[in-house]
């Protein structure tokens, strides 16, 4: 009598055959499958907080460019025409380098600073905030284009 788990010879049929290791390619397509739908679902979620985070950058550079100009005004009696004239907010690029700083005076007592994402920096696809801009009007500061992008 033979059984099914021995050959012709009598020797087990699982002993001739190679132990299975590794994955099949159908499983390794399916682990990858699943894996791509759960980033595409989560990137969206995790982009807003990666931009709202590096916004911070403009905000510190447009934050130093005001308290540079109401220094600046307190000794002068007018704000300042260019970066250069500021003490500690002299650089034309933020802290990090991810936008450049633009400082434009409307009179002795009104300026505009902006920070606009650098085109070839990772903030250039953040489509609501491309440019954060400080409006100084008579000491009055107005933070454009939203709260939002101010992180407030």
């Amino acid at each position: 009598m033979h059984s099914s788990a021995t050959g012709a010879c009598g020797r087990a049929t699982e002993a001739a055959r190679p132990a299975r290791r590794g994955f099949t390619l159908v499983e390794i397509t399916v682990v990858l499958a699943v894996v791509g739908i759960l980033c595409a679902v989560a990137w969206p979620g995790l982009r807003e907080p990666l931009l709202r985070s590096r916004r911070a950058d403009a905000v510190t550079a447009l934050t130093r460019i005001q308290i540079a100009q109401e220094n600046h005004r307190a000794l002068h009696g007018l704000y300042a025409t260019q970066l250069g004239a500021l003490s500690g907010a002299t650089s034309t690029r933020s802290p990090e380098g991810l936008y450049e700083i633009e400082l434009q005076r409307d009179g002795p007592a009104r300026y505009e600073a902006r920070a606009m994402a650098r085109a070839d920096g990772p903030m250039a696809g953040d489509s609501t905030c491309r440019v954060i801009r400080l409006q100084v009007r008579e000491g009055i500061a107005e933070f454009a284009p939203t709260a939002r992008c101010w992180n407030r």
